[in-house]
């Protein structure tokens, strides 16, 4: 017995004793979810919001159909995972059903129980999917359908509170394969789920619902920045202002290590003996005076 149905969050007990029985019964039986409810002990009532439950996890799938003598019977098919509408037309009519299986599903039976007046057969659980082939760098790889059942698990396993109804996964793994479609990473996806999860105090009630939403429209690929180059480095970051006498300041390139524009080192040496000059005929002038005047007397 999948440990999904005991531990389901919105089975009610009735509804997984009315499961569990029809999936216990032998593969001939003939037995309806109504009389097996009389068997269990289960009201009208209760038995009504039970099958109502199965039926909308995906458990149970009811068909109407008119037999001989213009007769109106009901095929009831019952299966130990959930199936979609489409899924269950397709075991129905002895098909497989093309969903990948999860990494360590159990391999159990899905088994078909029978209907009110017309036998079912029972049916076995989709194959899973096959390993892909290796194959050279120049081809393309495998279809995306197996990454995008393992990125909707992936999303599931996110949180605790994200306990998805099985018969809504086919959904998801549809939308999941279009973002990787489009060019997105499998962390791409669960970075927006994460994004659109509310509070770790806070309820989620309809789990699929949020990760379809989420999904429901694929955002556009963002292409990569292309890296900004280095800006050239400027011309006056080279230059030094010069220290030499300038009415304003004057920037140079210099060579070396030099402090002076190339005008105030050639004029360098004629500052020096002009100087030179003044200093030697100060130096006369002060040696030509006398030592010391004398003082007028009044």
């Amino acid at each position: 017995m999948p440990n999904e149905i005991l531990r389901h969050p919105r089975l009610s007990s009735d509804a997984v004793r009315i499961l569990t029985w029809q999936l216990s019964l032998p593969q001939d039986a003939d037995e309806s979810l109504s009389r097996t409810a009389a068997r269990a002990g289960i009201k009208k009532g209760a038995f009504n919001r039970a099958k109502a439950q199965l039926k909308e996890e995906g458990y149970v799938h009811e068909w109407r159909q008119q037999g001989l003598r213009g007769l109106w019977n009901t095929v009831q098919l019952v299966s130990s995972v959930p199936l979609t509408a489409e899924e269950a037309l397709a075991v129905r009519a002895g098909r497989p059903t093309a969903a990948c299986p999860a990494a360590g599903r159990p391999r159990v039976r899905v088994a078909g129980r029978h209907p009110e007046n017309t036998p079912e057969g029972n049916t076995s659980n989709p194959p899973p999917c096959p390993a892909p082939e290796p194959v050279p760098a120049s081809e393309p790889g495998p279809e995306p359908g197996c990454a995008a059942r393992e990125l909707t698990d992936s999303l599931i396993a996110l949180d605790p509170r994200l306990t998805v109804p099985r018969g809504m996964v086919p959904q998801l793994v549809a939308l999941a394969s279009e973002w990787l479609t489009l060019g997105h990473t499998a962390d791409d996806v669960r970075a927006d789920v994460r994004r659109s999860l509310p509070g770790q105090g806070q309820a989620i009630h309809r789990p699929g619902g949020l990760l379809r939403y989420v999904l429901r429209e694929p955002r556009p690929v963002t292409p990569p920045t292309p890296p900004t180059p280095p800006a050239p480095p400027s011309r006056l970051s080279h230059m030094r202002e010069c220290a030499g006498p300038h009415v304003q300041p004057l920037l140079f390139t210099p060579v070396g290590d030099e402090e002076l524009c190339g005008s105030c080192q050639s004029a360098a040496p004629q500052r020096e003996s002009t100087a030179a000059a003044t200093l030697r005929s100060a130096a006369a002038v002060r040696a030509g005076m006398p030592g010391r005047l004398a003082r007028p007397r009044r």
